[in-house]
């Protein structure tokens, strides 16, 4: 799925990375814990997150996941925004909660198959 109907589905702001709405993303992970998803993503994932700190961007860099989403409403400041350009992530915010968007994007076609189990 492009990032641009992740986009779409999740009624997100896109605030970096404009750029790639055409990048291909096939699974999905959700956590506010940046341990778990160093722990357990493995490949191609949108991270989906409450978590509105630089050290999310540092993880997405690390785990090289190039699409953050920042849900419940959650807006993060200028120097993640920063960050995340430097680092050419792509950072959308949505209004859903993350038991919904993982939930819109589940019903779309994405899954978890990129996180170990």
């Amino acid at each position: 799925m492009r990032v641009r109907e992740i986009a779409d589905i999740l009624q997100s702001e896109v605030l970096t990375g404009s750029e790639n709405m055409e990048m291909d993303i096939q699974f999905a992970c959700g956590s506010d814990l940046m341990s778990d998803v160093m722990a357990y993503v493995k490949e191609n994932v949108v991270l989906l997150t409450g978590l509105v700190s630089p050290q999310v961007i540092r993880t997405a860099e690390m785990m090289d996941i190039k699409v953050v989403v920042f849900v419940r409403g959650k807006n993060p400041g200028q120097p993640v925004i920063d960050l995340a350009c430097e680092k050419g992530i792509t950072v959308l915010t949505t209004k859903e909660p993350m038991f919904i968007a993982c939930g819109k994007l589940y019903g779309a076609g994405i899954t978890g198959r990129g996180v170990r189990d």
